[in-house]
């Protein structure tokens, strides 16, 4: 882990037309980890702000993946800020991807907590994000208000509910068995397939343990089964081949996942851009992630 935070503190936080961050690793929870850039557009008035959260499988990545992102010029140019985060991954204590989605929720709430600092718009708020990222941006958008009025931590009072989300190459559900129904393969009962299921499910030792049977856990991390149609609006892109995945990466982002998403939001009547080209799945509008970010900010 030490490895990976000296290299985020040595990648300058610039963007592709040379801007450096307004504010640079801000510190938003007491994990090294836990901290993030943002780019504020230039405005008089609070903006709207889209948080990047990068991907890895929880266990590695940093937020200087959306350093060179067009998509964040793009925003700032149109009078949106930009923050890229870092969180604890699942193999940290408390361990399990529970524990990394908090953290994204944490930041998102200190940001609000801190609207006046960096002049944003606490009322228009997205995320978004790559693979975990994805999953993460999506279990915030699915998720009920989770803002604890009562608690001593004024952040954790602040609500977590967005505007819109967006998902590239996300997984479905972090449920990790429901992928066999939705990618058509049974689950790998190898070693390595259920230490990854366990890690996921933040079990440090499951000797013994019925994985299929942790259904609290399993529930917790099911974001699917959260979506209705009170939730906001996502976008959903996925550029992966279709068939039988032949490896961890073609399992994790199988385009059945985006069509799974799909399905769900078709069902419940929320609003989906979903684009899955090699099964087929492209949205009518040709909106891409900006065009569709801009609309919900500005209408």
């Amino acid at each position: 882990m030490g490895n990976i935070v000296d290299l985020a503190e040595k990648k300058e936080p610039v963007n592709i037309k040379g801007e450096r961050a307004t504010f640079e690793n801000e510190k938003y929870g007491s994990h090294p980890l836990n901290v993030f850039d943002i780019w504020l557009a230039e405005s008089e008035v609070p903006t709207p702000l889209v948080i990047y959260i990068h991907g890895g499988g929880f266990v590695g990545g940093d937020k200087s993946k959306y350093f060179e992102s067009e998509d964040m010029v793009r925003f700032l140019a149109a009078g949106v800020s930009v923050a890229t985060i870092n969180y604890r991954f699942m193999t940290d204590a408390p361990f399990g991807i529970k524990a990394s989605f908090f953290d994204s929720k944490r930041c998102l709430q200190y940001i609000r907590h801190n609207a006046k600092k960096y002049n944003i718009d606490k009322t228009r708020i997205a995320c978004s994000g790559g693979s975990a990222g994805a999953g993460t941006a999506l279990w915030l958008a699915f998720s009920d208000d989770m803002a604890d009025p009562q608690n001593e931590d004024p952040v954790l009072r602040e609500s977590s509910r967005l505007t819109c989300a967006g998902a590239f190459a996300t997984q479905s559900t972090y449920d990790i068995f429901q992928w066999e129904k939705i990618i058509g393969i049974p689950i790998s009962d190898t070693p390595e397939q259920l230490w990854n299921i366990a890690t996921a499910f933040g079990l440090k030792d499951f000797n013994g343990v019925d994985l299929y049977n942790q259904k609290e856990i399993r529930k917790d991390l099911d974001f699917l089964s959260r979506m209705d149609k009170s939730d906001p609006p996502i976008f959903v892109y996925n550029r992966h081949k279709s068939g039988i995945p032949t490896n961890e990466d073609e399992l994790n982002h199988h385009p059945l996942h985006a069509k799974a998403i799909k399905e769900k939001a078709d069902a419940v009547g929320l609003e989906a851009i979903v684009y899955a080209p090699e099964i087929g799945i492209v949205d009518p509008s040709g909106k891409d992630l900006v065009d569709f970010f801009m609309e919900k900010f500005f209408e």
